[in-house]
């Protein structure tokens, strides 16, 4: 991460992301990684100097929410927000809304007793960072932007494990966000919507941050086309 960013990456296993936003009141952190990742979210803020104030979480599968319910009651305070869609599938409501594709549900999605506090849509603020909808890994899947510096947290919509990639197709270096992704036809539109916000630097579920990302961003496109 650059130096100047607000924002810090934390990686469990070498393969999965939080990040931690500093803002005026204290730490937004985006997503809770697998199970057993709370101690070291916690003391990644702790390192930080500033308390997690709200958990924002991209989408509900298991790799992104698995440390929520220990976070939740480790910061009986913090604000939990996540879109108003995939706040279904927190609840393990896999119901479709008219006009949703009917294929098959991709990934894990064990659920949490934690409800949110808040549900977002697009266009919406948690502290600094733009909801972006960033639909199709899951219906309700949603990118962050922080407008202070560029940097886009995208969760699934992209990994960069083995190069940059869209999870509208598998990328054989890195495999499991496509296998996990429940509709790649509105990934691909949502990949393109990302690529033209023209962010600073890319910042994925999965993988190392990228900066200055967008040639990588349109061949990734590209091949997923």
């Amino acid at each position: 991460m650059a130096p100047s960013s607000s924002v810090t990456q934390i990686t469990r296993a070498r393969m999965v992301n939080a990040y931690l936003v500093r803002e005026d009141d204290g730490l937004t952190l985006v997503d809770t990684m697998i199970g057993g990742s709370a101690k070291r979210l916690l003391a990644a803020a702790a390192d930080l100097g500033a308390p997690i104030v709200r958990i924002a979480l991209t989408h509900a599968h298991g790799d992104h929410i698995g440390s929520l319910d220990a976070l939740a009651k480790a910061l009986p305070g913090a604000e939990v927000i996540i879109s108003a869609r995939d706040a279904r599938l927190l609840s393990k409501d896999k119901s479709l809304d008219p006009g949703e594709p009917k294929g098959r549900w991709r990934g894990s999605f064990p659920g949490a007793k934690t409800a949110p506090g808040r549900t977002v849509v697009a266009g919406d603020r948690i502290g600094s960072l733009e909801v972006v909808a960033a639909p199709g890994h899951t219906p309700g899947h949603i990118a962050l932007l922080d407008p202070r510096d560029g940097t886009l947290i995208c969760g699934d919509a992209y990994s960069t494990l083995g190069g940059v990639a869209t999870s509208a197709k598998m990328n054989p270096k890195f495999p499991l966000p496509a296998f996990a992704t429940w509709s790649p036809e509105i990934e691909l539109e949502t990949a393109r919507a990302l690529r033209a916000l023209d962010p600073a630097r890319l910042a994925p579920g999965h993988g190392p941050v990228v900066e200055a990302p967008g040639a990588a961003m349109d061949a990734a496109i590209a091949k997923a086309a």
